[in-house]
């Protein structure tokens, strides 16, 4: 069989295989971002920073409909990566064709209730009356086409459970170049505002997922099926949900928290949410080595649980560690030192470019801890701890639920009891994960036995 497609992590110097593997994660991860970003620029400098704050408020409701579908990629990508670093690769397969009957009827249902839901979750997040009507228009039309991007995530958490993390980038780039072209176009030439990014951030993503589906297909050969793999397998699939579901909730409580958060953000009036939109542009796109490193050692401890070498794990998870140190100081300096120049690249009101700026170096001074929860939950989740999802999710509610309602009420922080949260948040729950993965209840989560020979 060629291996071309694939990547065997269970031999081979550990910093060179996590490195190999998140550098066209960390570029994917950036053209992902990229979406985001550009529907921000585009309409943040022509339409209004009203409009802005209409696309920014909808960020953790997206994030929360499709956390189902996320987590269920997440234990799909978990599974074959366990039975590929078992050497079993008819199981592998069987594990493919099972996630698509998971992933395709979720993500229809996700879609239909998340366009229903769209407007009256948004009024009950208090959402500005100047923003709600783009908001609910901007949301509806995203989380409609929530297939599209739960079938991009579910082929990409499978190519990068077999080692390929350069095939979804290639389909990324792809992607990202189409979304520009259609902001571009259907904001600018037709006049469609919001809607016009609302579609193009769709479009560009239903057609990164059937081009990368196809790719695989024709290249990768765990994804050359027979009828035997399509049999439902009621092991496997009980398995992807065990999995799959409690990241779900952890991602849910997570969306949740946000959402808590969110709903402070928004009784700050219309600059505060504008300036929270593009911090949070800017944090998610600094965010995105700690989320490479995090699916490299999702891959890499779930390869070596199947093949039973746990002091690898061990091994790889402390070389991160000093990879995350040495991103998170150069990120500081960046954002002590440029944070008014990237503000600027999203608006051009000065009051939230003052705002923001200021706001960046709160929380650029806890981008270790951030790291830190990157690296241990993708060490924990690639080696079948569930129950760690559910204690990270639960952690980062009461944190941003209790630091966000504490702050706000006093007159002291204001404003800044926004980024203050999200500082102490991460700083709670990176404690809390490293709590877990010291308590070494992940050894006994393998989810399948090595072959034996």
């Amino acid at each position: 069989m060629s291996m071309k497609y694939v990547q065997d992590m269970t031999e081979g110097n550990e910093v060179s295989l996590l490195i190999k593997f998140s550098l066209p994660m960390l570029l994917g991860n950036i053209f992902q971002q990229f979406y985001n970003m550009v529907d921000s620029i585009v309409v943040g400098k022509f339409v209004g920073a009203n409009a802005l704050a209409a696309v920014g408020s909808t960020g953790s409701l997206n994030f929360l409909f499709f956390s189902l579908c996320s987590g269920l990629s997440v234990g799909t990508g978990i599974i074959i990566s366990q039975y590929f670093g078992a050497k079993k690769e008819a199981r592998v397969k069987r594990a493919i064709a099972n996630s698509v009957y998971v992933i395709g009827i979720v993500g229809i249902i996700m879609s239909i209730l998340a366009a229903a839901l769209a407007r009256p979750v948004l009024q009950a997040m208090n959402t500005p009356p100047e923003i709600l009507e783009d908001a609910t228009a901007y949301l509806r039309i995203v989380s409609g086409g929530m297939i599209g991007v739960a079938s991009y995530n579910a082929i990409a958490a499978m190519l990068r459970a077999l080692g390929d993390s350069k095939t979804p980038l290639i389909f990324l780039i792809v992607a990202s170049i189409i979304n520009v072209v259609l902001d571009l176009i259907l904001v600018l030439v037709f006049g469609l505002g919001v809607l016009g990014v609302a579609y193009a951030t769709v479009s560009s993503q239903l057609i990164s997922a059937v081009g990368c589906i196809i790719f695989a297909w024709k290249k990768n050969p765990y994804f050359k099926l027979d009828k035997s793999h399509w049999k439902v397998s009621e092991s496997i699939i009980k398995k992807c949900i065990r999995i799959g579901v409690p990241v779900a909730i952890q991602n849910s409580m997570i969306a949740v928290s946000l959402v808590a958060l969110q709903r402070v953000v928004n009784g700050f009036g219309e600059v505060a949410v504008a300036a929270y939109t593009a911090t949070s542009r800017v944090e998610q796109l600094i965010q995105q080595p700690f989320n490479s490193l995090s699916a490299a050692m999702s891959t890499f401890s779930g390869q070596n649980m199947g093949s039973n070498k746990l002091d690898r794990v061990k091994k790889g998870y402390h070389k991160s560690i000093l990879i995350v140190a040495g991103f998170s100081i150069l990120a500081l300096l960046g954002a002590q030192f440029g944070g008014r120049a990237m503000m600027e690249v999203f608006v051009k009101d000065e009051a939230v470019i003052s705002l923001g700026a200021k706001a960046i170096k709160i929380t650029s001074c806890f981008y270790f801890p951030l790291g830190m929860i990157y690296i241990t939950r993708g060490l924990l989740n690639g080696t079948g701890d569930s129950l760690y999802a559910m204690i990270n999710g639960f952690v980062e509610v009461m944190g941003r639920v209790g630091f966000s309602s504490v702050l706000a009420a006093v007159p002291a922080f204001g404003v800044w009891s926004i980024w203050a949260t999200s500082g102490l948040t991460w700083t709670i729950t990176a404690i809390a994960s490293v709590i877990r993965y010291r308590q070494g209840q992940w050894k006994k989560k393998s989810l399948v036995k090595p072959a034996t020979t």
